[in-house]
């Protein structure tokens, strides 16, 4: 049964949207096309046109975001083709990821900051001229380690600008750029990278967090003994004074260890900044899955999809361009650092920050570190996690009372889902005039299937509004759309970053199955959500899955609860040490015996469950309702 649609509480509207980039591609399409638009809650949205017309829409988006390719394409995509297996975009075309990050067609000047690199306690600038110089030197020393198209290039660093050089370097030559952070354990990182094979591996000697210096090179070591692929170790001298040497008996046959600066000399010092012309679908990065429920997979985005849907977010979504600041707190390893850094392609300047969020102290305590450093950069765009806002919330800190943040415009949350609550805080704590963004996609996508919006008010609770050009549905178990009651994300229709493929032998069929198979012929994203009908924002309910990721958890955490159900064994009683467990009479079950944790966690979240013919026991779950409205 469909719910009416509540209005949530109206937070902020853009004060002109007419002077942003998204107004005027709208007036663009609508005088090229001769259509008429109504508002992006309408039937007649730009959004609903962008879904109806995707060879044109993505054609437009090419041209007006300035992609910059040395062979325009023939077809924007085959729209008879199934969204899987995935379909070519742009075909014909042929481009450099690296060249439009480091050439965008807004940047006249390359004297301007391209980048500000921040830690705890130090600042870097960088300008355009001086980030094509170093790409230009990192890239011709990789040539000459033999480096070429396919390879694959880890890194295990923080998030630094030479971590960004490194990566733009690989990119040019039409390698693949692979890395994860120094705070993950050597186990972890051999899982994602024993798979993919890589030729060099960057690394930083040590990292700086929360005021303390964290060796890296012992867990290198152990790293590298276990890579047979690896013939180039290049260590990161990040820690000045900490040991930075791997003795040649820690090594095995064939690998060499270089220190950055020596590095760089094996390129020619009058090389050329070169970028290889590719095919629009040219692998470009591989990101990890979670890994819970086996190795983690390695997913592979490609050059153009990463590109064009990043520009879109960033010029369109967004409103970047030259003269803004964004700011995207995260590691490398996360899908959000790869967001960042492509801002560069929109003329932005990019802030790269490698430490801890709560550091250094202000006035004593943490809570005040980040909003100091966006007062003090002057940054305009901040990503972060929708756990950070959440802490600070429950730390009750006003930022905006010390910092006033005064061209911070924007501020996008991530990660997890907003709570009502916290959307209130923010535009106390940060200030009213801004737009706070939830926005929702993955790793699976390296982008946003919820986005933000210059054209949309924000309302408590919701994501603004589906991301133009994806095809985004709410379904209910059925294979039915639905709005204003609990659903499963879907997506049917193919788009751009798509991941080019899942990498190894197997990979075809892990692609598959992980978002093929629950609904033939759309894209199942495995997230919960709820669509308003008035707003037309999104309402994010949490996974859709039975996997339990809660993490290391404090006691005033609000954000995340596991609950235990168990039923006694025959013979067993409920006993006192079991008090904190509560006894249920039923498991529910499928008609083959499987259980269906996914259903209980999802009336535990307040969705309105809806049982299948494979439920074997379905009036269990009456039990688990009774138990969710009392607890």
């Amino acid at each position: 049964m469909t719910i009416p649609a509540s209005q949530p509480k109206l937070l902020w509207t853009h004060p002109s949207p007419e002077n942003t980039h998204l107004f005027r591609f709208k007036e663009h399409i609508k005088k090229k096309y001769q259509v008429e638009f109504g508002p992006e809650t309408a039937s007649n949205s730009l959004y609903q046109w962008s879904i109806d017309h995707p060879s044109l829409f993505w054609a437009e988006v090419w041209e007006f975001t300035g992609v910059k390719a040395s062979k325009l394409y023939s077809k924007v995509i085959d729209e008879t083709a199934p969204i899987f297996p995935r379909p070519a975009w742009f075909e014909g075309a042929r481009l450099n990821f690296a060249e439009n990050l480091l050439y965008p067609a807004s940047i006249k000047d390359d004297s301007g900051i391209a980048v500000i690199a921040a830690t705890e306690v130090s600042r870097e600038t960088i300008t355009w001229k001086q980030l094509r110089e170093r790409v230009r030197r990192c890239s011709a020393a990789l040539r000459s380690c033999g480096l070429k198209e396919g390879d694959r290039v880890a890194a295990y660093v923080g998030n630094h600008a030479n971590t960004l050089v490194a990566a733009l370097s690989t990119s040019a030559i039409g390698a693949i750029w692979t890395a994860t952070s120094p705070d993950v354990g050597a186990t972890a990182v051999l899982d994602r990278f024993a798979q993919i094979e890589p030729t060099v591996l960057f690394v930083d000697n040590a990292v700086i967090y929360n005021g303390k210096t964290h060796d890296n090179m012992s867990k290198v070591k152990e790293i590298v003994k276990q890579l047979p692929s690896v013939r180039t170790i290049v260590v990161f001298p990040s820690v000045p004074g900490h040991q930075t040497s791997i003795h040649p008996r820690e090594l095995r046959a064939g690998q060499e260890s270089l220190l950055y600066p020596a590095f760089l000399t094996l390129g020619p010092a009058t090389a050329d900044l070169r970028f290889a012309q590719l095919e629009p679908d040219h692998p470009l990065y591989i990101l990890y899955s979670s890994g819970t429920t086996g190795k983690p997979k390695c997913i592979v985005h490609g050059a153009v999809g990463t590109l064009i849907q990043h520009k879109k977010e960033h010029q369109l979504c967004s409103d970047m361009g030259p003269g803004d600041i964004f700011f995207q707190f995260t590691t490398v390893a996360w899908m959000m650092w790869h967001y960042n850094v492509s801002a560069l392609a929109s003329g932005a300047t990019i802030l790269l920050y490698d430490g801890s969020p709560f550091r250094p102290l202000v006035d004593g305590n943490g809570d005040l570190a980040i909003p100091k450093l966006i007062d003090e950069i002057g940054v305009t765009c901040f990503g972060t996690s929708a756990k950070y806002l959440s802490i600070l919330e429950q730390n009750n800190a006003m930022p905006h009372e010390k910092f006033p943040m005064e061209k911070l415009r924007a501020i996008y949350s991530t990660g997890s889902v907003l709570a009502p609550s916290t959307f209130d805080y923010v535009y106390k704590a940060f200030g009213p005039n801004l737009n706070l963004g939830s926005i929702t996609g993955g790793t699976d996508i390296i982008s946003l299937f919820g986005a933000p919006s210059p054209l949309v008010p924000v309302y408590s609770g919701e994501i603004q509004c589906i991301g133009l050009g994806m095809a985004v549905q709410a379904w209910d178990v059925d294979g039915k759309a639905v709005e204003d009651e609990p659903a499963d994300l879907v997506c049917t229709k193919p788009f751009p970053c798509m991941p080019v493929k899942f990498w190894g032998v197997e990979g075809e069929k892990a692609y598959r199955r992980s978002y093929f198979e629950h609904f033939e012929g759309v894209w199942h994203h495995g997230d919960f959500i709820k669509i308003n009908s008035k707003t037309r924002g999104l309402l994010m309910l949490g996974r859709s899955d039975g996997i339990l990721k809660p993490g290391r958890r404090r006691p005033n955490d609000l954000d995340e609860t596991v609950v235990l159900f168990v039923k006694m064994a025959s013979g067993y009683k409920f006993s006192e040490e079991l008090v904190k467990i509560d006894e249920t009479p039923e498991i529910p079950v499928t008609t083959n015996g499987k259980k269906i944790e996914v259903a209980v966690k999802q009336i535990l979240c307040g969705m309105d469950v809806k049982t299948s013919a494979s439920v074997s026991n379905p009036g269990c779950l009456d039990w688990y309702r009774n138990w969710s409205a009392t607890h």
